[in-house]
C-alpha cells in the first residue's frame, strides 16, 4: 500500500504530539522516571497522573476506532491475537524494565531526548539499537535452526528494529 500525503502528515503530527507530551510530562527526565520507580525511597508519583491521563484519552478513542469497519489508512485492522505468556515475552519485559530502571529512559523518551543532546541519552539509544539488532540476529539464527516460535515474530522484530 502506498503512503499518501495525508498519511505522512498525520504520522508526522502524531509523532510531534507524542514527543511534546513526553517532554511536557517529564518522561524525558531520567531523574523523574527513576523517582517514580523508587517506591521504597523518594517516590515521585506524578508520572502516575501522566499514565492516567494517557489512558483517559486513549480508551474512548480506541473504542471508537475499534467499532469502525477498518482503520482510516488501511484496508483492515492488524491486531495481535496471541494471549499467552512465554519465556520470550517475559524475558523481554524484564530486560525492558531493567533498562528503564537503570537508564531512566524507555525507547520513545530516549529518542525524543536525543534532541536535547547529552552523552547519557546517546549511550542509551546506541545500546538500545545494538540490542534490537542483536535480538533480530539471534531470532533469525533460532528460526534457521527451527527453534523460534514463528517466522512472523522474527519478521515483526526486524520491522520494529528498522523503524527505530
Amino acid at each position: 500500500m502506498k503512503r499518501t500525503h495525508l498519511q505522512s502528515v498525520v504520522a508526522l503530527a502524531s509523532r510531534v504530539l507524542f514527543g511534546a507530551g513526553l517532554v511536557v510530562s517529564g518522561m524525558t527526565q531520567p531523574s523523574k522516571v527513576i523517582g517514580f520507580l523508587d517506591v521504597f525511597g523518594r517516590w515521585d508519583a506524578s508520572l502516575m497522573l501522566v499514565m492516567a491521563g494517557a489512558i483517559a484519552v486513549h480508551l474512548p478513542v480506541y473504542r471508537w476506532i475499534e467499532g469502525r469497519p477498518s482503520p482510516f489508512f488501511a484496508e483492515r485492522f492488524t491486531l495481535p491475537t496471541r494471549r499467552d505468556l512465554d519465556a520470550k515475552l517475559l524475558s523481554g519485559a524484564v530486560l525492558f524494565g531493567l533498562g528503564w530502571g537503570l537508564g531512566g529512559f524507555c525507547p520513545g523518551p530516549g529518542v525524543v531526548s536525543l534532541g536535547g543532546g547529552g552523552l547519557a541519552v546517546a549511550v542509551f539509544v546506541v545500546a538500545m539499537l545494538i540490542g534490537l539488532y542483536a535480538t533480530a540476529r539471534f531470532e533469525a539464527m533460532l528460526s534457521r535452526r527451527g527453534r523460534a516460535p514463528a517466522k512472523a515474530d522474527v519478521k515483526d522484530l526486524k520491522e520494529l528494529s528498522s523503524t527505530r
